[in-house]
């Protein structure tokens, strides 16, 4: 897990800085994806080119066989879909600390009681306790993050199906090519049940990610729908009642 660890720093600040729904996502991610991929996918698939077994010994034969159907492992193509699905998240969370690092300023301006006429512009999104709301430019730049990571999702589940022509591990592949022809080699894939079985479990996590992507936007947009209704009947929530407005707490 150590080559994971920058990336997970950096997920586990953007928890902070998301709804419920976004925390049970990076759960997943956590949990039944990075952590799956790093203790155990990688010592299941090992070397996949020398337990590969064809019926022939003709030079190169294997190593052509296996380029054909394998252009990349599925544990590296694994790697880079979760890099690229959080990448979005990476970007949202530059935009926060970008937001906090201006009202920071704003609000020791106002301190000192600096600018024109003595008046400064007060923060929009912080408040004094640390906590930003979702709302403005934030909110719309956490919708986006969600969109871009329901495409990318559904890109590389698209992306798996292309590259591998199947969705699960096949028993055996045929191969009729150079340096194999003119007599069709079997090339036979050492246990093919477990790596469908973790094949399948990926692929899941991968729609269970794009089911949270959706119902984290309808939260949001109920949500805002709901605390827009209620500005504008110029009624506000009791103290000690839930209000609608999705905070979260500064690092």
């Amino acid at each position: 897990m150590g080559e994971w660890s920058f990336l997970s720093e950096l997920l586990d600040k953007v928890q902070s800085h998301s709804t419920i729904v976004g925390k049970v996502w990076m759960s997943v991610l956590f949990l039944f994806r990075v952590f799956i991929l790093a203790a155990g996918i990688d010592r299941i698939w090992g070397d996949e080119q020398s337990n590969m077994d064809c019926n022939t010994r003709s030079i190169g034969c294997k190593n052509a066989c296996y380029d054909h159907f394998f252009p990349v492992s599925h544990t590296r193509f694994w790697v880079l879909q979760i890099l690229i699905v959080s990448t979005p998240t990476l970007i949202y969370l530059g935009h926060v600390l970008l937001v906090i690092r201006k009202e920071n300023k704003l609000r020791r301006r106002l301190e000192q009681k600096l600018g024109k006429d003595g008046m400064v512009k007060a923060p929009k999104y912080s408040d004094e306790h640390g906590k930003v709301q979702l709302k403005g430019a934030l909110l719309c730049s956490y919708m986006t993050q969600l969109l871009f990571r329901i495409l990318l999702e559904v890109a590389f589940i698209l992306g798996q199906y292309y590259i591998y022509g199947y969705i699960f591990m096949p028993d055996n592949i045929f191969y009729d090519q150079y340096p194999c022809a003119p007599q069709p080699v079997t090339c036979y894939i050492s246990r093919p049940t477990e790596k469908t079985i973790f094949i399948g479990f990926m692929l899941g996590m991968s729609v269970f990610s794009i089911f949270l992507n959706i119902v984290e936007i309808f939260h949001l947009t109920i949500s805002k729908m709901k605390d827009s209704r209620v500005r504008s009947r110029g009624s506000f929530p009791s103290e000690g009642k839930p209000t609608y407005n999705e905070t979260v707490t500064l690092c």
